[in-house]
């Protein structure tokens, strides 16, 4: 892809976009903490993104999920990657599609991951179904937890474990969008040498590659007490990587 197609011209190290969404992303995860601290509120409950199928489901959790992080480890390593990216991208792009690739992506993250804990949670209650557990005792077990013991012998409990906490656990972060930016970085600087832990030098192309094989592996073989949402981060770069191509097969500039 040309970079001269979207270049708007002039370089920043710190573009309008991607430094507003740093302060916004760095005031929010303040506000977390305070409040949390001094109110005992917590934002990531009322703001992050649970499973469509959940009472705690809200439709504006598909944008302000992306605001919240579960730690300062969390919020740190997504905004720098993301600046450190992310800042190549606006420049080549400029504000305005940035900002649409941005959403897009994070939207994107969010509607694979719902699909997956969909056909997740659908095929633990199917099983549920099978071996004589009541339409009560599966709410019961979403909704609390609580569970009979019996069933174990028919079921494992990971799988128990997993239902409750689909239904109940918040998905934050700006990872989806990240993934997405990556993704964007190795499809316009593909042989761009990026250093990893600052002494390794790999293409792009690799790194995005990798990231994507390793993400679809842990996801694929999750484990109890894996909270990480890999599909989501494949979903950044599924949608990303559709957004390009239909920006690079057709003139999309009316949009700007």
């Amino acid at each position: 892809m040309a970079n001269s197609q979207y270049s708007p011209g002039g370089f920043s190290i710190l573009p309008i976009v991607v430094k507003n969404l740093l302060i916004i992303n760095g005031l929010v995860f303040l506000a977390t903490i305070s409040l949390q601290k001094v109110l005992n509120i917590d934002l990531n409950e009322m703001f992050g993104l649970y499973y469509f199928g959940s009472d705690l489901f809200r439709p504006y959790q598909f944008i302000t999920y992306m605001f919240m992080h579960a730690s300062f480890a969390h919020l740190f390593f997504n905004m720098f990657a993301f600046w450190m990216f992310g800042n190549n991208i606006e420049n080549v792009w400029g504000p305005k599609r940035f900002i649409i690739y941005y959403f897009v992506t994070g939207l994107g993250a969010a509607v694979l991951h719902q699909a997956v804990m969909y056909f997740e949670a659908q095929s633990i209650i199917n099983h549920l179904i099978s071996i004589g557990t009541t339409p009560e005792s599966i709410t019961e077990l979403i909704t609390t937890g609580k569970y009979n013991p019996d069933i174990l012998t028919s079921i494992k409990m990971d799988n128990l474990y997993s239902l409750h906490s689909i239904y109940n656990t918040p998905t934050v972060g700006a990872s989806g969008s990240v993934f997405g930016i990556l993704l964007a970085f190795g499809m316009l600087f593909p042989n761009s040498l990026i250093y990893l832990y600052f002494a390794i030098p790999v293409k792009a192309k690799w790194l995005v590659i990798g990231y994507g094989a390793i993400e679809l592996w842990s996801g694929i073989s999750a484990t109890q007490g894996d909270n990480v949402a890999h599909f989501a981060h494949l979903g950044g770069m599924l949608f990303g990587f559709i957004l390009i191509k239909l920006w690079k097969k057709k003139d999309f500039n009316r949009w700007m």
